[in-house]
């Protein structure tokens, strides 16, 4: 945990702003004087400068009702864009207001910061408390503030300085500037966003990431907005969220769709997201987007794919392994051999002492089989129970899955125990695996609670192929991209460098032993190709590893979709002999490849659906071999 985080906030005051165009206002009222407006209550900052004050006749027009409060909304509007004009009122059940009331609120001002204790990151939304709610007449709702037409969102800076924490008082506001104060300047009005564009699909707990049209940004071939590098997130995206829905839920949508008309509602914060509650279900406009299908590999390639499966215990449903199957066989065009990541135990999440992972491998090649694929054979090596870490009991662990029909043959050879890690020998063909399959560095403390890379020897046409399949740590406990410290703070590295450098080391002495030796390195590193695991992974020298999505152009550089970010997590590494051999051999040149003698693809089939079978993108190589 960061030590800036210790500090003691201060007591808030407005800091100085200097923004062109805004209208320049007289100071607001001192706490002596008390607040007489909403917006005087919301102040230019995160924080009310009457925090825990009390406060009478804040007038305003209800626009929205909830099951424990409602929102109300100022009619007169002091012009001026840092300050909120909307504010939440708690009664604690079922307010007795309808929306187009005019209201008279008494109440305390109270900062709440959703999650309690587990909210730490989160900011807060300020409201009324312990309110006596008067009923003045009605008033028409004011229309909704459409973002992208009235207030435009900084496109892809959250927070352009490093504050600590933006709740500080010595912080500058400005939502001119900076995504994470825009979205606090209109914290509880009536919002809206006309015909916007659906980032990430539907989740299954009710929210939807959109932008507005006309978002600047690099943009994926699916129509979301690509993670392109630190401080360079989607920051114009809001989450439709189906709180105030009732019984309606939100339409299934996929990354590419639109929503039809204007969807309004409160703009909240829950969960470190900036929340738009809609009050009225929408409907969704297709945008056409259809799974792809990777090409077939030729009779002298050799495919390699790499897939999180996401869990996958024997005890899922028949449907589940049916459509894992139809991914293999008819997306990615049953790869030669498929990194697997997230295969559970025989017992799935049942902390029964189990660890061996046959019935749900045996269930997997079973239905690719069912699903007109060849027969596939399955290596790995048993974990020690609940020791790397994932769903409790569940011991997941990475396999390697390999055809029996084409000409490639699993060199079985000592196979490996949980703890012994597997060594590099060398004969007079190259080198060689001392235990194949085997795990990479397991008793390292780098893979202490983690998965441990699994590595197997091949061969294809005569030529040994070593395919290491990896999952490294999470990012759970990293900051989120709009929570109060900033710049967020990415804790989870510190576990991925040394996972990486383990591989990088494992990379090195092969090479060492073999500087034509073919391997491939594929999973879920769980980072992005700009990322210093990345790098570390890449290497420097004449043993420079190539990160083929690195290869591809921008706007495919995505295996993962989250929170309206299209971004890569899974990679495919090769080795300086499969990265270069054969470059002037006129086949298929790849897109964003051209010359070199391999081509790589993202098969998008799971990430910007709605109905996924696993949350991560399979990814597949073609390597030219002899």
């Amino acid at each position: 945990m960061s030590t800036r985080r210790t500090r003691v906030l201060a007591t808030l005051t407005a800091a100085p702003l200097a923004l062109t165009g805004f209208a320049v206002l007289a100071p607001e009222s001192t706490a002596d004087d008390g607040p007489e407006t909403i917006a005087e209550i919301q102040g230019r900052a995160h924080l009310s400068p009457f925090d825990g004050t009390d406060v009478s006749d804040i007038e305003g027009v209800v626009t929205a009702v909830s099951r424990n409060g409602f929102w109300f909304q100022s009619t007169q509007q002091d012009r001026d864009p840092r300050t909120s004009e909307g504010l939440f009122v708690y009664t604690g059940g079922a307010p007795d207001v309808e929306i187009a009331d005019a209201v008279s609120v008494d109440g305390t001002v109270d900062e709440f910061r959703p999650g309690g204790d587990g909210g730490y990151d989160n900011l807060t939304t300020t409201q009324l408390t312990s309110p006596t709610v008067t009923v003045t007449g009605s008033a028409a709702v004011p229309r909704p503030v459409v973002l992208g037409r009235d207030r435009t969102a900084p496109q892809q800076t959250v927070e352009a300085k490093d504050p600590t924490s933006v709740e500080y008082d010595d912080v500058a506001f400005r939502p001119d500037r900076d995504a994470i104060d825009f979205y606090e300047s209109l914290e509880g009005m009536h919002v809206g966003v006309r015909d916007p564009q659906v980032v990430g699909p539907t989740a299954s707990f009710g929210e939807i990431p959109v932008v507005p049209q006309g978002t600047r940004a690099t943009r994926s071939g699916a129509g979301g907005v690509v993670y392109s590098g630190y401080g360079r997130p989607n920051a114009a995206r809001v989450h439709v969220d189906d709180a105030l829905l009732g019984d309606d839920d939100l339409p299934a949508a996929n990354v590419g769709d639109g929503l039809r008309g204007i969807v309004s509602g409160p703009l909240d914060y829950s969960f470190a997201n900036p929340k738009l509650l809609a009050t009225e279900a929408p409907s969704v406009r297709s945008g056409g987007l259809t799974r792809e299908t990777a090409r077939r590999q030729d009779r002298r390639e050799l495919s390699v794919a790499a897939f999180n499966v996401e869990n996958l215990a024997p005890d899922d449903e028949p449907e589940t392994f049916a459509r894992l199957a139809g991914q293999v066989v008819d997306n990615l065009r049953a790869p030669d051999v498929l990194a697997l990541e997230e295969v559970q135990d025989n017992s799935g999440a049942e902390d029964d002492g189990t660890v061996d992972s046959s019935a749900t491998t045996d269930a997997l090649i079973t239905a690719i089989r069912e699903a007109g694929g060849p027969r596939y054979e399955a290596h790995w090596v048993d974990p020690e129970d609940k020791a790397d870490g994932g769903q409790p009991g569940g011991n997941i662990r990475n396999v390697l899955l390999h055809r029996t029909d084409r000409p490639l043959q699993f060199v079985e050879r000592d196979s490996g125990t949980p703890g012994r890690a597997t060594g590099v020998d060398r004969d007079r063909k190259g080198a060689k695996l001392t235990e194949s399959p085997g795990r990479i560095a397991p008793s390292s403390p780098a893979f202490t609670e983690s998965r441990k890379p699994l590595v197997g020897e091949y061969r294809f046409r005569g030529e040994r192929v070593f395919v290491a399949a990896v999952h490294f740590s999470s990012k759970g406990g990293d900051d989120p991209l709009f929570g109060r410290w900033q710049q967020p703070v990415r804790s989870s590295e510190r576990d991925r460098h040394a996972q990486a450098r383990q591989v990088r080391s494992f990379a090195d002495d092969l090479l060492e032993a073999d500087r034509d030796a073919n391997l491939v390195v594929a999973g879920d590193v769980n980072d992005f190709e700009f990322s210093e695991t990345a790098d570390i992974l890449v290497g420097r020298g004449r043993t420079q590893l190539t990160d083929l999505p690195r290869t591809l152009p921008a706007s495919e550089r995505w295996t993962y979709v989250y929170e309206g970010n299209s971004q890569v997590l899974d990679h495919i590494l090769l080795s300086p002999a499969l990265a270069t051999k054969g470059r002037n051999h006129p086949w298929d040149r790849g897109r964003g490849q051209r010359g070199a003698p391999f081509t790589y693809d993202i098969v998008h089939t799971n990430s910007p659906f709605a109905d996924q079978d696993s949350d991560h993108d399979p990814q597949v190589v073609h390597l030219r071999m002899r």
